[in-house]
């Protein structure tokens, strides 16, 4: 994983721990002001750190928000490859990492904000976190068509569709209002993806 700019990755295990307390400060930072409002002397502020050390790391307020949106697209794909149990596949995975993804949403909350900001500061990063995230689930679902548990199909255009649903639903019931349990709501996404919405045909009359 490299989040610093080029050339100014830490080398030691302080330097580390020093980029790691900027990039939660810049989580704060960043979710509660938004990019444009955002400061690096109030992110260093946060951090406990000199502004020097900022420099040490980051090139700009750009660089530290690049790094920040590739770092918790890492800690998405984390969250949900730790959710999965040992040969688990098919639609029962889905609904492991979707319980697990409205709990990390419910945690960091900032993450809708800044994601959202970086289609316009940063539409590179912006891109590459969803389309990250959709290869992940693709692949997926190709692993589960070969296993036979989940019937062939366009995983490409299935992986967006359910990546959309877990991003809204992390909204919803992650940012908005966390009441529910994530389980529950998992449990109505499954039920979905197992029997689909249409209701069954009605035999003809005699």
């Amino acid at each position: 994983m490299q989040t610093a700019s080029p050339g100014k990755e830490p080398r030691t295990a302080r330097g580390r721990a020093t980029m790691r307390k900027l990039l939660d400060a810049a989580a704060k930072e960043f979710g509660d002001r938004g990019f444009y409002e955002a400061s690096i002397s109030d992110i260093t502020r946060r951090a406990g750190t000199a502004l020097g050390s900022f420099y040490t790391y980051f090139d700009s307020k750009e660089a530290i928000f690049s790094a920040l949106v590739q770092d918790m697209s890492e800690a998405v794909a984390r969250t949900a490859a730790a959710a999965v149990p040992p040969g688990s596949g098919g639609v029962d995975r889905e609904r492991d990492v979707l319980i697990a993804f409205l709990d990390f949403a419910r945690h960091n909350k900032a993450i809708y904000r800044i994601i959202d900001e970086a289609e316009f500061a940063d539409p590179a990063s912006y891109r590459a976190h969803y389309e990250g995230a959709a290869a992940r689930i693709a692949a997926r679902l190709d692993q589960s068509v070969a296993a036979q548990i989940v019937t062939p199909g366009d995983n490409e255009v299935r992986a967006w569709a359910i990546m959309g649903m877990n991003v809204f639903l992390g909204l919803r019931y992650g940012v908005w209002e966390d009441s529910r349990p994530s389980a529950e709501i998992a449990g109505a996404v499954e039920e979905l993806l197992r029997s689909g919405i249409a209701a069954p045909a009605s035999e003809p009359s005699l």
